[in-house]
């Protein structure tokens, strides 16, 4: 099992929104992190710095990597393009992570 964290930002006044978009995930894009190995997946929100923390479980022979070259991918971006910080292509700006501690 891999752990993976990364972080973004959200535009001011987007996280009802961003939130709700996120209650109302699409089955596909869930389906298809999931057909790459993203077996759990959780985002925190920290008001004062408007950052989003992302956490994700992958399994050893994930192929997450591949996740944003599908359609589905694609479009959840442009679906999300005006809420956060984002490249010309809406790809989310995110920076990895790195992990100092670990405990089970």
């Amino acid at each position: 099992m891999i752990r993976n964290a990364f972080k973004m930002k959200l535009k001011p006044g987007t996280v009802d929104e961003y939130k709700k978009r996120h209650d109302e995930i699409w089955p596909e894009l869930s389906k298809a992190h999931a057909d790459a190995g993203i077996f759990d997946y959780s985002i925190y929100f920290d008001e004062e710095s408007l950052t989003l923390f992302a956490f994700q479980k992958l399994t050893d022979d994930n192929t997450a990597a591949g996740l944003k070259d599908l359609e589905i991918i694609k479009k959840w971006w442009d679906h999300m393009a005006d809420l956060m910080e984002v490249h010309p292509n809406n790809m989310p700006v995110f920076k990895s992570l790195v992990e100092v501690f670990h405990m089970d």
